[in-house]
């Protein structure tokens, strides 16, 4: 069934060029971006697999993998229940017809732990892959007034342990975990990722050449025990202007992916 048009409060947009749309709050919460389609290009196209969109919002990263990858079975996980709105009427849109078979939405919170994570529609070693781009500013932050914004951006407690947790409990043996998050966060992944994931590749993300790394690209599997790999960087522009480079622009528009 077709969505209704947006209201004055909400936007649709195209991603991958017109590959699917999504509904989301106008001027206000989190609007997905680069960063939700960089975290999608982390999915390898690999046939017949399933993945768990962890804090899918409005759904971008997950929707985004399902588009790239035509086999993909995609589950969106969100806790919000206004931002799971967004992400249910987003599924429905008639634009996105093809990926409607494909993924669906659970409402449910992925730090839950025991019976009520697993009651929740998160169960053992279902999935081959788990992305997250878990909120990443620190909850001691200067808070944004938006609480929806807020509830997406910022931390309250040990996020990415608590998420990384469920990730390992929900993974596959051998599944791959895929995340983008700031670099000052790199130490609490890791720590969390131990003994859960090995085999991390990292990769770092600059505005340009000789400019800081802003974001982390990074990937692990499930009990491997191989070293952990920093990657060449990607840029996400190659001038003074605005632009996407090219590789950043093909990853943006569903056109590559991040290869392991």
């Amino acid at each position: 069934m077709a969505a209704a048009d947006p209201k004055p409060s909400e936007t649709l947009d195209a991603f991958h060029r017109g590959g699917f749309y999504l509904l989301q709050p106008r001027g206000r919460g989190h609007r997905a971006g680069l960063d939700a389609m960089l975290l999608a290009a982390l999915v390898p196209d690999r046939n017949g697999e399933t993945l768990a969109d962890f804090g899918a919002g409005a759904g971008a990263a997950g929707m985004a993998a399902a588009n790239r990858i035509r086999t993909l079975q995609v589950t969106l996980f969100e806790r919000s229940p206004e931002m799971a709105g967004f992400a249910h009427r987003s599924i429905a849109l008639s634009q996105n017809r093809h990926l409607a078979d494909r993924v669906r939405l659970v409402e449910a919170d992925v730090t839950l732990t025991g019976a009520r994570r697993i009651a929740a529609g998160l169960a053992d070693a279902a999935f081959d892959h788990v992305i997250m781009n878990p909120p990443f500013n620190d909850g001691s932050d200067r808070m944004t007034p938006d609480e929806l914004k807020a509830e997406a951006h910022a931390m309250r407690g040990p996020l990415f342990a608590d998420w990384i947790k469920t990730a390992g409990a929900v993974a596959r043996p051998g599944g791959q975990l895929s995340l983008i998050a700031r670099p000052q966060s790199l130490a609490e992944i890791l720590t969390a990722s131990e003994n859960r994931f090995g085999a991390i590749h990292i990769t770092p993300v600059h505005p340009r050449p000789g400019e800081d790394a802003i974001r982390l690209l990074l990937t692990g599997i499930k009990g491997s025990r191989a070293r952990l790999s920093l990657r060449p960087p990607l840029y996400v522009h190659d001038g003074a202007g605005q632009a996407f480079s090219p590789a950043v622009d093909a990853l943006n528009n569903g056109k590559g992916s991040i290869e392991r």
